[in-house]
């Protein structure tokens, strides 16, 4: 129940970011970076636990970087990169993953110290290299927007992220859309990654056995030639639209429904605040075998009455916005009304008559997962990449869990006032949404009779 709660709190490489190193790790670890004269970041976390370690770049190019013509140029790069330079790292012994999302692109592999020059001078060229078997690659891009259509929960928030950022890059899809794909040619992506793929927008991040003075000092031969010729990241903070959107079959199984209201940036103060909030409604799934977790009360009146099959609270952060809310399933398609009733009457409680044991509880829920979250050189990677790109540095372990720590009731209860009370809100319905709340009766509810 942990790991589906915080993948779901705490941004992974689809959603989500992780925060601290595996328990097996040394408490004394400390996150190193140096920049290079050209804007190039070097970011390692070095501890003797595994005799490997996970070496990639992370790159601050993703769907957002996009305009409406080129939605999809972000993942169309990642995956012609996949398809061209996989081989050379499975020569390598250490295998290639790469993933886009809407801020971030990365690539990493795993590496030891026999092959971790050629492994560094890969990704180099990975990144700097000419875009080529444009066709074919289309056509693996074009399945992989038919996969995520027939995935019913990335087609939620989707539309989610559409419906909440109206107009805005961060509202595209990150694979984009049939037609946009189908458009690009080798001069758009080589533009875009002309403009994104610059050293002061990139990261090379080692986590586990590795040096980091060596891994710098490969850096300035193998990266200090690129140019500082990124694009200054646009200051203007997106727009938040409430509204939603309804996708009507009656012929699935199971509806998909997903509500948020505009969240806290990534790592800020609030964010924690919120993170607690979020892990104070918890997660729910009947297919764990479990009874409801009587530490969530949400979960106790769903499991009572059968009014969903599962749900989970999320709070994403983004470098400036985020999204905070509730996903959930259900075949009992004529009570929706019902769960959405509760869900919004527990959202309101969080800024009125929550108490503080309920907070202290949160937070040490909130705390052993981050504990349990980084169990691999890959999750600590992903964690340095994702933090180091979006605020320039890498909390240890201990400022995470005194920020959680941190956390007031008073914090609790003013973050829903803030965040909650009487706040636009998102919803979207994908299947059979017939009895899912009018929207205009879910955006009163936002402001409750609260007492």
């Amino acid at each position: 129940m942990a790991s589906k709660l915080l993948s779901n709190t705490l941004p992974r490489a689809a959603f989500s970011n992780k925060f601290v190193r595996p328990l097996a790790t040394a408490a004394s670890q400390t996150t190193r970076t140096t920049v290079l004269p050209n804007g190039f970041t070097v970011a390692t976390e070095e501890h003797g636990s595994t005799g490997t370690a996970t070496v990639g770049v992370w790159i601050n190019a993703g769907s957002r970087a996009e305009t409406a013509s080129t939605n999809g140029a972000a993942n169309f790069i990642q995956a012609a990169a996949l398809k061209n330079n996989a081989s050379t790292f499975e020569k390598l012994g250490g295998g290639l993953n790469a993933n886009t999302s809407r801020e971030q692109t990365y690539y990493a592999s795993q590496a030891n110290a026999g092959n971790l020059d050629a492994t560094v001078a890969g990704l180099s060229e990975l990144v700097s290299g000419d875009i080529a078997n444009i066709d074919s690659v289309r056509g693996s891009v074009l399945k992989q927007q038919v996969e995520n259509d027939n995935n019913l929960e990335q087609v939620t928030f989707d539309h989610l992220h559409a419906m909440a950022y109206q107009g805005e890059s961060l509202g595209r899809p990150v694979v984009g859309v049939k037609e946009t794909v189908e458009a690009l040619t080798k001069e758009d992506l080589s533009a875009f990654k002309k403009e994104n793929y610059a050293a002061d927008r990139m990261v090379l991040v080692g986590a586990g056995n590795v040096d980091h003075d060596a891994l710098v000092r490969l850096a300035e031969k193998t990266f200090g030639q690129l140019t500082n010729t990124g694009v200054t990241s646009s200051s203007s903070k997106p727009a938040f639209t409430g509204s939603e959107i309804r996708l009507r079959d009656d012929v699935l199984p199971q509806a998909h429904i997903a509500l948020a209201v505009e969240g806290a940036s990534y790592l800020s103060a609030d964010y924690f605040s919120l993170a607690v909030m979020s892990t104070l409604i918890g997660s729910w799934d009947q297919n764990l075998g479990a009874a409801a977790n009587l530490s969530s009360r949400l979960s106790t009146i769903v499991h009572d009455n059968h009014l969903a099959n599962s749900f989970t609270s999320f709070n994403k952060g983004y470098k400036d916005t985020g999204l905070w809310g509730l996903y959930f399933t259900s075949d009992n398609k004529l009570q929706l009304d019902d769960f959405v009733h509760f869900a919004q009457k527990e959202w309101i409680r969080l800024s009125t008559t929550v108490t503080e044991s309920e907070v202290e509880r949160a937070k040490q829920q909130l705390q052993a997962s981050l504990l349990l979250q980084l169990d691999s050189n890959q999750a600590i990677a992903q964690d340095i990449g994702s933090q180091v790109l979006t605020t320039g540095k890498r909390l240890s372990a201990d400022e995470i869990k005194q920020a959680v720590q941190k956390v007031s009731l008073a914090d609790v209860r003013n973050a829903g006032n803030k965040y909650l009370w009487d706040q636009e809100v998102v919803v979207t319905g994908v299947g059979p949404v017939e009895c899912l709340t009018d929207y205009n009766r879910v955006r009163g509810f936002m402001s409750y009779n609260r007492f």
